[in-house]
């Protein structure tokens, strides 16, 4: 009687449906800006796709539940399950994350995507993130940000640069700006609006055009300098704890996965619209646009080039992942140089494969 009983309650627990997954997640954007609007369509798109009785996902705020510079910390340790990010905030972890999150003068979206998909890049980020615990699922991405927005004082040419205090992400970036003339100021993004108007700096960049006008740094800054040459392509994500992974079945990791890859086109659709509107509406507020000129773009670039070496010879797992990037550069550019102008993009003259994949080893 004993083991009938005893094969009874095996059959029935073997019977019994698996417990649903509940998350909870974060973001690093308040609802102030608009960055937050890429997180939230992820959520909702993976909850439609997703069986109640398999995963719930709970979105809430960036800062509602911990400071965005936790926000990574919270998901490593397990307190939250998932964390939207821009990958460059946790290069002082470790500097592979920068060319995760962006590049100087380097990938436009598009070649993010491709590179993502279809050239080895998916498991960089799994490789990098991986050695938190974590597993990442990149689902936003755009082009080129907007520029410095300054106070007083147009930058019109490099030489304008010369200490100027200016906000600004990212490690290659900031060395570049130092290399150029300016000063980089390192702040969150709830942090740029007050700074600018109290004059605690001459000018910041954040992101583009209609996230930076939600902003609302058209009423803080006179003058704006394109392009955004210090980041010419954003990508942001989830990081998701390795054990909340894990505990998921196939079907519902790979409709997570399809989430992401849904997110990322629109994603990118929506932000060109957006900034197209924001555009305007920053000419309309009477801001002073100026570009840089081609030789002006060209200087940047080959200096840019020289920075990447410079950080990327100093870490193997980040000499890595350029090395990848620039791999796919060189292979791609026959194929859509051939095609120009009905291309993708333009080629851009980058820093040294051979340099870089040697500091890889």
């Amino acid at each position: 009687m004993k083991h009938l009983m005893t094969t009874a309650v095996l059959a029935l627990a073997t019977a019994a449906p698996a417990m649903a997954e509940n998350w909870t997640m974060t973001s690093t954007w308040p609802s102030s800006l608009e960055l937050i609007e890429i997180d939230k369509h992820w959520v909702e798109l993976a909850n439609s796709l997703i069986d109640d009785d398999k995963l719930t996902i709970e979105f809430y705020e960036g800062g509602s539940l911990v400071p965005a510079g936790e926000v990574f910390g919270a998901v490593e340790s397990g307190t939250i399950q998932a964390g939207a990010d821009w990958p460059g905030y946790w290069a002082g972890r470790d500097s592979a994350f920068s060319p995760l999150a962006t590049t100087a003068s380097l990938f436009n979206a598009v070649d993010y995507v491709n590179w993502i998909q279809e050239w080895g890049g998916a498991d960089l980020y799994n490789e990098v993130y991986g050695k938190f615990g974590m597993v990442y699922l990149p689902y936003g991405v755009t082009n080129n940000e907007s520029g410095f927005r300054t106070v007083d004082k147009p930058i019109k040419t490099i030489e304008d640069l010369n200490g100027l205090r200016l906000r600004l992400s990212g490690l290659e970036q900031g060395k570049l700006l130092e290399k150029l003339g300016g000063n980089q100021v390192s702040m969150a993004g709830g942090e740029i609006y007050q700074s600018l108007e109290r004059g605690v700096i001459d000018g910041a960049e954040f992101s583009t055009p209609n996230v930076d006008f939600s902003g609302g740094f058209q009423q803080v800054t006179k003058y704006w300098s394109t392009p955004g040459w210090h980041q010419s392509s954003s990508v942001f994500g989830v990081m998701i704890n390795k054990a909340a992974w894990d505990a998921l079945d196939e079907e519902t990791q790979s409709r997570l996965e399809t989430a992401a890859d849904a997110t990322m086109l629109w994603s990118l659709a929506f932000t060109e619209k957006r900034a197209t509107e924001a555009f305007a509406q920053f000419k309309e507020a009477g801001t002073e646009i100026n570009r840089l000129d081609d030789a002006a773009l060209e200087q940047i670039q080959k200096m840019a080039n020289q920075t990447i070496e410079e950080v990327a010879c100093e870490n193997p797992l980040s000499a890595k992942v350029y090395a990848s990037q620039i791999g796919y550069l060189q292979d791609y550019a026959s194929w859509r140089d051939a095609s120009a102008p009905f291309n993708l993009g333009r080629t851009p003259n980058g820093p040294d494969l051979a340099k870089i994949e040697g500091c890889a080893q």
